[in-house]
């Protein structure tokens, strides 16, 4: 967009490989952020004045904590996120200082069985996030399979938990995702709806603590 050219939100969503619900999420996001982007929806998008983010100085301690962010999500059975992973430590490593640079060994390696089990169903919990669509879940154990609106995916160092609204039960859930037996993208998107939204998940969680 630095072009300065009126940019569609259809287009740019087909050039990105995202829905077009993506793409007016996520100028409205850069927008309320400060970014001088101007547009709306059925009309397009444009960049009034150019942006760059300024450069970052990491300490020794920061880039470790960076490698070995990289490191746990490189060795990730989410081929997507393990495949950007190794390729940003490339990059990251060719402009690293001398004597900060990353030897290639793995130090730390944390994971679970738990998280092990739950990589199978990030790729498609990330994609249900991205473009707000509905999940029918079935849990271990369980027969009956549940519609959820998917609001929040967190990592704890051991599990990964979602959170959703539950059309079932109408009310908010967590989840774990490594007991999830089944996963499906049913029922196309959702538009988000007053009392079902993370932000009122946040809410309610706050008042009940």
């Amino acid at each position: 967009m630095r072009d300065g050219q009126l940019h569609r939100a259809a287009d740019l969503g087909r050039r990105l490989g995202v829905s077009t619900r993506t793409i007016w999420r996520d100028m409205a996001t850069l927008s309320g952020s400060g970014i001088p982007i101007e547009g709306e929806r059925g009309v397009g998008y444009v960049l009034r004045a150019p942006v760059s983010l300024p450069p970052m100085a990491l300490n020794r301690d920061e880039f470790e904590a960076l490698r070995l962010g990289m490191s746990l999500v490189a060795t990730s059975e989410d081929a997507t996120l393990a495949a950007a992973a190794r390729s940003l430590r490339g990059k990251i490593g060719a402009v690293t200082p001398q004597g900060m640079q990353d030897d290639g060994a793995d130090t730390f390696v944390y994971s679970s069985p738990e998280a092990a089990a739950s990589a199978r169903h990030l790729a498609t919990l990330r994609r249900a996030l991205r473009e707000h669509l509905f999940l029918d879940l079935t849990l271990t154990g369980q027969d009956e399979s549940m519609r959820v609106r998917p609001l929040h995916l967190e990592y704890w160092g051991r599990l990964w938990t979602l959170t959703s609204w539950s059309e079932n039960d109408n009310k908010f859930i967590s989840l774990r995702v490594d007991l999830i037996a089944k996963i499906a993208l049913s029922g196309g998107a959702f538009l988000p709806e007053p009392g079902k939204t993370l932000d009122d998940f946040l809410e309610h969680f706050t008042a009940a603590h």
